[in-house]
């Protein structure tokens, strides 16, 4: 509705695959599209793909899918009246430009004709009077064609009529045919009389009597083979009973063998627990006699005891001097750990701020040797890859890869009015500088492939695809006006106009201000109302200031627009210089650092040594403490409880002698019934290999009497098939007599029907062949100099039956044409009729509507012209005379402009009423009175729907139930500001 896409994939959103448009149809009371399936509502919805295709969803009320074919669509809108194309139903914003600014009174009466479907009409009568002329000529056409068809049709009448009969060369060729009719029959009977001759001596061979024999040796074979089976079958059931024994038997002594080993291992275990017991009680009365004899030197042991106490508080201090040592080691260990951190800590500042410096430093390096570069080609300043990629872009050109050659970058494409201004422009513009500009989308994907070579996915120059112009845009309506600054637009000049209509349409330059000084771009852009137009604006130094924000500069010179290149590398220069002397400093902090840390490293480590000798001491001092005070446990050990341990452990050596002595009696018992199980076991295995020795030999005999079974039933096999052959034979013998049979009473059918008495022919069949061929030679030497006699009356009956039909349709059509053109003269009458009464219709309410604004004016149509004049009197210029839309101001040749419209709205059917941005070129007050008749027209006209477009505040509107008001949001910009515009 806008015109702002070229196609439909421009309205799917950057970043996004589809975009939807959904809407919603009332669909109520006695004109409802069917009810019963769609409901109250019918939902539209619309999906556009990124490759520029679409898909139609129609939904009922609860949403569920009814269709999803364009024909179900267009049959709603022609249910509804709903006129897409017609500009009067939805006026785009183009069309209104053009509606607003046309002087032409053609241009205005096509656009009444348009608007009430009269030029439709008009187009559709012009093809029914063209279709009605091609209709005539060729009909005339037809009547001559006739005149040769009636020419033929005679000619063939004489040659039917002058037919001669050749009918006594068809009578003997007619009995020829009778003979060889019972001629073949002849023939056939002596074939079957052949045949049953053949099938008697076949019937004659002795088949049955071999096979009987076969049968019966067959038979007494299989007799002793089933003996032998038999025999081999009891003894293997015998051996498959044993094997069961076997099994059984080896289960058996498995077990046996197993509990006799878990005994063996109980009598070992309960044996080595009472030497072990024997070995505790001797050990135990030693220690006995050593307690009795220490009694004996008590008095010397209290001595030695005293001394042990005495060692044992040395140790004591010993222990608590260490521990305290160890305290102080661990907290100087963590002073210095903390030191050490922090000049880890400063040497990483140190290296960030190094790495900083050296990325400042190498891209300046690299901004220096792109000057370098640029001395002898410009190119240069916008990548090293510029100038190859350029080189390819001309040499595809030249092999015609391109439909239009890409231009770019930008930046190398405009040049400055005022040098000064470089940093603002640059800030402007940004990354538009190295952009490339294409006509089209498939000349994109080729620049995509050329830049693939020289840049990595993800980092190539921006591609900008806008259709190519010749003439620069017409800006003048919507520029940034201000007396004393200009536009961004108006400093920058550019080798071809695509580069400028490029940039308004994706940066806006022209409604951006240039203000060299930050003072006054602040008063006039923030401290007042911006000038008309203007979003925002950029200083000399590249601020950039909004109405309600002001962002400063990242850069102080200009990359791609400054004139001197060597005070640029001057400056380059020194600033390296600079940045390197910092890295020289930056790199001795750096040694200084590293050399403290070492340092710190080195104590750090020396301490935890000492600290952990130091804990080693404390360990062994805390195991001598720990043995002493064992030591003078173990002398304190009571006599009387040894000597209670010692009976005890008597008592329990004579319990395990008794639980030895049990295990040896199982033991032996549990050996017993092993060797009598090992015993049966051997005694089944011997019997299973007795019972092999006797099968074998059986095997054998069985063998070689089924060998020879086999052998007799493939002599069996091959004689029942030999008997079967032999059957089959004669089987089909006897089936082609039947059928030769059969087709001699077909033959002796057919001769009856040819000749029904028979024939008596002498002759062969080859002979009367013969005689049919040569007399079918001679009819037809016969009827190429007559022609043949069917084809002579089937050609007559065809040209009559032609002549007839075409003469009948010929007359048809005259009649139809004639009655074409009453029919068509009539309809032209009440055309003329009907464009006089909507044009005196539109005269009429376009009178009303100039009255509202006090006045007054007349329209006049030239139908034969084809010409519509509308004259204007303003209020206060009643005595000039008449006055044409040019002597009007805009506002009142808009106002007048909307009066013509809302004029035509009276006399078209529609149910929408779409304008967008009507109101852009009107002041205030005519804008005030457009909005009134519009309102009034839509609340006169309640069943149709009214959508107005404006990027205009309307706050002013009333508050009614039947106006809605839909603001929408701010568009999303590349450069991440938004203009305002409300619906």
């Amino acid at each position: 509705m806008t015109n702002r896409g070229v196609s439909l994939k421009d309205f799917v959103k950057t970043g996004e695959s589809t975009a939807d448009v959904t809407v919603k149809l009332r669909n109520r009371g006695a004109d409802a599209y069917k009810k019963d399936l769609y409901g109250d509502y019918i939902t539209v919805e619309q999906r556009i793909s990124s490759d520029g295709s679409r898909s139609y969803k129609l939904k009922n009320k609860s949403g569920q899918l009814v269709s999803n074919k364009k024909e179900e669509l267009i049959s709603v809108l022609d249910h509804f009246n709903i006129q897409l194309d017609n500009p009067v139903s939805i006026l785009s914003q183009e069309m209104s430009k053009q509606f607003l600014h046309s002087k032409n009174e053609t241009d205005k009466y096509k656009f009444f004709m348009k608007a009430t479907l009269l030029e439709q009409m008009k187009r559709d009568y012009i093809h029914i009077k063209h279709t009605e002329t091609i209709t005539r000529q060729q009909v005339e056409r037809q009547e001559e064609c006739l005149k040769d068809l009636k020419q033929e049709f005679l000619q063939k009448k004489e040659r039917y009529e002058s037919l001669s009969s050749f009918s006594d060369l068809k009578e003997t060729l007619e009995n020829l045919k009778k003979k060889m009719a019972w001629c073949l029959v002849r023939d056939k009977e002596q074939s079957i009389q052949q045949l049953k001759e053949e099938i008697r001596k076949e019937e004659k061979n002795k088949h049955e009597d071999n096979l009987k024999l076969c049968q019966s040796k067959l038979v007494q074979t299989e007799k002793r083979l089933q003996i032998i089976k038999k025999r081999t079958d009891s003894l293997r059931e015998e051996q498959k009973s044993l094997r069961e024994d076997h099994l059984n038997f080896k289960q058996q002594a498995k077990i046996t063998n197993k509990a006799h080993k878990e005994q063996e291992l109980v009598y070992f275990r309960a044996l080595n627990k009472l030497k072990q017991t024997e070995r505790e009680q001797s050990l135990l009365q030693e220690k006995i006699n050593k307690a009795k004899a220490s009694e004996r030197l008590n008095n010397s042991g209290e001595t030695k005891r005293s001394k042990q106490q005495a060692t044992l508080g040395d140790l004591k201090e010993q222990l608590a001097e260490l521990q305290r040592k160890c305290l102080q080691l661990n907290e100087d260990i963590k002073k210095k750990h903390q030191a050490l951190l922090k000049g880890k800590e400063e040497w990483d500042k140190l290296r960030v701020e190094a790495k900083s410096v050296q990325f400042a430093y190498e891209s300046k390096l690299k901004r220096k040797n792109q000057l370098l570069a640029s001395r002898s080609n410009k190119l240069k300043r916008f990548g090293d890859h510029v100038p190859d990629l350029i080189a390819a872009i001309n040499d595809a050109c030249a092999a015609g890869h391109f439909i239009k050659k890409p231009i770019g970058p930008i930046g190398a494409c405009i040049s400055l009015k005022d040098p000064t201004l470089a940093v603002s422009v640059e800030c402007c513009l940004r990354s538009f500088m190295k952009a490339f500009c294409c006509d089209n989308y498939k000349d994109e994907s080729v620049l995509q492939g050329l830049m693939s070579r020289f840049y990595p996915k993800g980092n190539r120059p921006q591609i900008i695809v806008s259709p190519f112009s010749d003439k620069l845009y017409n800006v003048h309506g919507r520029k940034a006006c201000h007396p004393d600054y200009l536009t961004v637009l108006d400093t920058i000049t550019a080798t071809t106009s695509v580069i400028i209509n490029c940039l308004v349409d994706m940066r806006g330059i022209e409604t951006i201000l240039v203000i060299k000084e930050k003072d006054k771009a602040r008063r006039i852009m923030q401290k007042g109302r911006p000038p008309k137009n203007c979003r925002e604006a950029f200083t000399a130094e590249g601020d950039q200031v909004f109405p309600n924000r002001y962002y400063t500069s990242e850069f102080s010179m200009a990359k791609y627009l400054s004139g001197d290149i060597e005070t640029e590398i001057n400056l380059l220069e020194s600033e390296l210089e600079n940045l390197k002397a910092q890295l020289s400093r930056f790199q001795l902090q750096a040694n200084s650092v590293t050399e403290d840390i070492l340092s710190m490293e080195n104590i750090l480590n020396s301490t935890i040594k000492t600290l952990k000798k130091t804990q080693a001491s404390e360990n062994q001092v805390k195991a001598a403490i720990s043995e002493l005070e064992t030591a003078s446990e173990e002398q304190s050990d009571d006599l009387n409880s040894l000597e209670e341990v010692a009976q005890e452990n008597q008592q329990k050596i004579e319990v395990e002698k008794q639980a030895v002595q049990e295990a040896k009696a199982e033991l032996d018992k549990q050996r017993n019934t092993s060797e009598e199980a090992d015993s049966n076991y051997s005694s089944v295995r011997d019997k299973i290999d007795q019972l092999l020795e006797e099968i074998e030999p059986l095997k054998d005999e069985q063998l070689k009497l089924e060998t020879e079974c086999v052998k007799h039933e493939r002599n069996l096999k091959l004689l029942e098939k030999k008997l079967k052959t032999h059957e089959d034979n004669v089987q089909a013998m006897n089936s082609a007599l039947s059928e030769k049979e059969q087709e001699l009473q077909e033959n002796v059918e057919k001769a009856k029907q040819i000749s029904p008495e028979r024939q008596h022919v002498t002759c062969s069949t080859k002979s009367i062949d013969t005689e049919i061929t040569r007399l079918k030679k001679k009819l037809k030497v016969y009827e190429s100099n007559h022609g043949e006699q069917e084809q002579v009356i089937r050609e007559y009956a065809e040209a009559l039956s032609l002549y007839k039909e075409k003469t009948n349709q010929v007359r048809d059509l005259r009649r139809f044409i004639d009655r074409l053109n009453n029919i068509m003269s009539d309809r032209q009458n009440r055309y003329k009729i009907m464009r006089r009464s909507l044009s005196v219709r539109c005269k009429l309410y376009f009178n009303n509507f100039l009255i509202k604004m006090n006045c007054c004016g007349a329209m006049i149509f030239d139908h034969n012209n084809e010409t519509l004049s509308i004259s204007v009197k303003p209020p206060g210029r009643d005595k000039d005379g008449a006055s044409d839309m040019r002597s009007l101001s805009g506002g009142e040749r808009s106002f007048s402009t909307v009066c013509f419209m809302l004029s035509l709205w009276e006399i078209t059917e529609s149910p929408f009423r779409c304008l967008d941005e009507f109101d852009v070129y009107m002041d205030m007050h005519n804008r005030r009175i457009c909005l009134d008749l519009l309102l009034e027209l839509s609340e006169r006209q309640h069943l149709r729907q009214f959508i107005f477009i404006t990027p205009l505040n309307t706050s002013n509107l009333p508050k009614t139930a039947l106006i809605k008001i839909h603001h929408l949001r701010d568009p999303e910009r590349e450069d991440g500001h938004t203009r305002d515009k409300a619906i």
